[in-house]
């Protein structure tokens, strides 16, 4: 049975010349029997850069609560130095100073939140990509089970027709003996 696969798929590469690479790589999976079973989010993480793993934790901390109570403990606690505590503050009213800080970490922020969702969107390509390659394998395993299927349906009706023709021939040669035996 194991052959009727590997007949199977040499059958589906010959009539689908014009397959591309992730099928011809799920149907040589399928030939050799393997499991398409990895997890596409552990293999990006590995293979990403020292910078793209700093990106991707910056952009976590960048979106989470923890950092926007801070922001705002920090914007709160500059303009109370500035404006209540010091009578001379660093940065007066209208607070130039903290603008530009703000536009600088908006500055930077804005590329490493984009560096982040870019990596995400590749990962989703990278699951998309494997969840058809999976979908592909299951599709051919179905054919494949479908045409043992057939096959054994076939030696089943061989065997059915075989059969029957002994029975007919037996009852034939009963039914030939019961009339020599009423003739007599």
């Amino acid at each position: 049975m194991n052959n009727l696969i590997d007949d199977f798929a040499n059958e589906f590469i010959k009539n689908h010349r014009n397959l591309n690479d992730s099928e011809q790589q799920v149907l040589l999976r399928l030939r050799q029997r393997s499991h398409i079973s990895r997890n596409t989010n552990t293999e990006m993480d590995e293979a990403s850069t020292i910078g793209q793993k700093l990106a991707d934790r910056i952009a976590i901390f960048g979106g989470s609560w923890t950092f926007i109570l801070l922001f705002i403990g920090l914007l709160v606690l500059w303009i109370a130095l500035n404006t209540l505590i010091l009578t001379r503050g660093v940065d007066p009213y209208p607070f130039v100073f903290l603008n530009l800080i703000l536009s600088m970490l908006a500055a930077l922020q804005a590329p490493i939140i984009l560096m982040s969702q870019n990596r995400s969107a590749a990962k989703d390509r990278a699951a998309a990509q494997h969840d058809y390659e999976v979908n592909l394998k299951a599709e051919l395993e179905v054919m494949a089970l479908h045409q043992k299927v057939d096959v054994l349906r076939e030696t089943q009706w061989a065997e059915l027709i075989t059969l029957q023709q002994q029975q007919i021939a037996q009852l034939t040669q009963l039914l030939k003996q019961s009339t020599a035996r009423t003739n007599q």
